[in-house]
């Protein structure tokens, strides 16, 4: 009996050695990851741009101050990359419906709204002028970055107005309807009130094409006319009106095709 038991308490501290020689080697799926606090300082989102400023991070450390959190299987940084892989790139996350973002696991209500609320927040201060008297649109593409990030990455028409004043400076950009794939409905009794509450003197009507093609249709041609019409009633000058994509926009005034840097098409 001594001996039996002997030899089976060498059996167990025999294994307990050769386990513990061995725990070092287990499957990646079985690895606990590492939390940010346990990465060096430098590798620490936050306490890199405290250090070096924003313009130091790459996206998925940006993206992952604003998470906060990770889960038990991922820290904020490793949920951060796995969210800008879901979505493709950075305009495609601004434009992220809520209930796709929240279908990724880790990300809850709270981390999408803190991520929509960012981008909301850069294309207000894309958009923003400091001072109205400042800008004055003498020509389409003194107006269009001021439009840009409204319409930037999304895949449904918008119908946009930019209203002025006598001299053409901008008082305000304002939508004024969201459609479908391939048309946007035009209030004509919509742009008319909004340019009246704001004491308008002019107005330039601006709509995107998702599909990427800025010319114009039948439909277009029609309703930029009705549009006239209405705002001629009440003493409102329709200055122009603009079909934009993301890198080119048409110009009614100009009957022509701009392309990058509001350059016109050959």
């Amino acid at each position: 009996m001594r001996q039996n038991r002997f030899l089976k308490n060498g059996k167990t501290e025999a294994f307990r050695a050769a386990a513990s020689r061995f725990s070092g080697f287990r499957s990646p799926s079985c690895q606990k990851k590492m939390k940010i606090k346990e990465l060096s300082l430098d590798d620490r989102p936050r306490e890199k741009l405290l250090l070096k400023g924003a313009a130091a991070l790459s996206n998925a450390e940006l993206t992952a101050i604003l998470l906060r959190s990770g889960t038990g299987r991922q820290n904020a940084l490793d949920l951060a990359r796995t969210l800008l892989a879901r979505a493709g790139n950075l305009t495609e996350l601004a434009n992220l419906p809520l209930e796709r973002m929240t279908g990724i696991p880790g990300i809850g209500p709270e981390k999408a709204a803190t991520v929509c609320a960012a981008f909301e927040l850069g294309r207000r201060f894309a958009a923003e002028t400091p001072h109205r008297s400042r800008l004055c649109i003498t020509h389409a593409g003194k107006l269009i970055p001021t439009l840009l990030p409204h319409f930037k990455g999304l895949d449904h028409e918008e119908c946009w107005i930019s209203l002025l004043t006598r001299g053409n400076y901008l008082i305000s950009n304002e939508m004024v309807s969201s459609g479908g794939l391939e048309s946007t409905p035009i209030d004509t009794k919509v742009i008319v009130r909004k340019a009246l509450d704001k004491k308008a003197a002019a107005v330039i009507l601006s709509h995107n094409h998702p599909s990427g093609n800025p010319q114009p249709g039948r439909a277009d041609i029609h309703e930029t006319e009705q549009v006239r019409k209405a705002l001629h009633t009440f003493s409102i000058t329709l200055l122009d009106h603009l079909v934009i994509c993301d890198d080119r926009y048409f110009s009614f005034s100009e009957d022509r095709v701009f392309v990058g840097n509001l350059t016109p098409s050959p």
